[in-house]
C-alpha cells in the first residue's frame, strides 16, 4: 500500500461513520481481490474502493450545496432522490479534496451506483465490490454474484444490474434511469457474442 493510499485511507475514516467505514474497507479489499483475478493494479483497484463513497455520509442540503460549489450538474432523479447525488460528487470530491487524478478511479466512483454503459474493467470491479463486499447480507442471490464475480464479471454486472432493478420495482422506488440503459446495455452485448 503506498503512502497516498495511508494517507487517503486515514482521511476517509475521519468523515465515514463506523458502518460506512467497514462497508467501504470492504469494498477495497474486494475490488483488490477482484484486481487481482482480472490482473489489473491492485493499488489503483483499492483506491478507487476507498473514495468511492466519500460522500456518503454528507447530509443532503450540503450535498447540494456542495454540488453547486463544484458544478456538479445533477439529473431531475438525483435532485428527486438524493441519495443518488454521493457518486458524483464523491469523484468531483476525490479530485478536489482527495488529489486523485486518474480519470479511471474517478469514473469507478462517479459510477458506483448505476453503472453505465461501455465500463472499464475497473469499474465493473468497483460496481461489482460495492454489491458483494463481505459485509452485506441481504442482497438476493448474493452467493451466486459473489461467485460469478471471478469467473465472468459482465455476468455479474448484469446479475447485479437485474437484482437492483427488481428490488426498486419492489419497493416503488425511483430507478435511475441509467441503470436501466446499463443493464439493457450489458444485456444486448452479451447477446452479440
Amino acid at each position: 500500500m503506498t503512502e497516498e493510499i495511508k494517507s487517503i485511507k486515514k482521511k476517509i475514516k475521519k468523515v465515514l461513520d463506523k458502518d460506512r467505514y467497514q462497508h467501504t474497507l470492504g469494498v477495497a479489499y474486494t475490488a483488490s481481490s477482484l484486481a487481482m483475478r482480472y490482473g489489473i493494479d491492485i493499488d489503483r483497484a483499492f483506491l478507487a474502493g476507498m473514495l468511492h463513497d466519500c460522500a456518503k455520509n454528507i447530509p443532503n442540503d450540503e450535498k447540494f450545496a456542495l454540488c453547486k460549489k463544484y458544478k456538479v450538474k445533477l439529473t431531475e432523479v438525483e435532485k428527486e432522490a438524493p441519495y443518488l447525488i454521493h457518486s458524483k460528487l464523491g469523484a468531483c470530491l476525490a479530485k478536489e479534496i482527495y488529489k486523485v487524478d486518474d480519470r479511471e478511479i474517478l469514473d469507478a466512483v462517479r459510477n458506483h451506483t448505476t453503472g453505465r454503459p461501455g465500463m472499464s474493467l475497473l469499474e465493473k470491479i468497483i460496481f461489482t465490490s460495492d454489491y458483494i463486499e463481505p459485509g452485506r447480507t441481504t442482497a438476493p442471490n448474493l452467493a451466486k454474484i459473489r461467485q460469478m464475480a471471478f469467473v465472468d464479471i459482465d455476468e455479474a454486472v448484469i446479475e447485479i444490474l437485474y437484482d437492483t432493478l427488481e428490488y426498486l420495482k419492489t419497493k416503488d422506488q425511483i430507478i435511475d434511469p441509467m441503470t436501466q440503459k446499463t443493464y439493457d446495455y450489458y444485456v444486448t452485448c452479451k447477446k452479440t457474442l
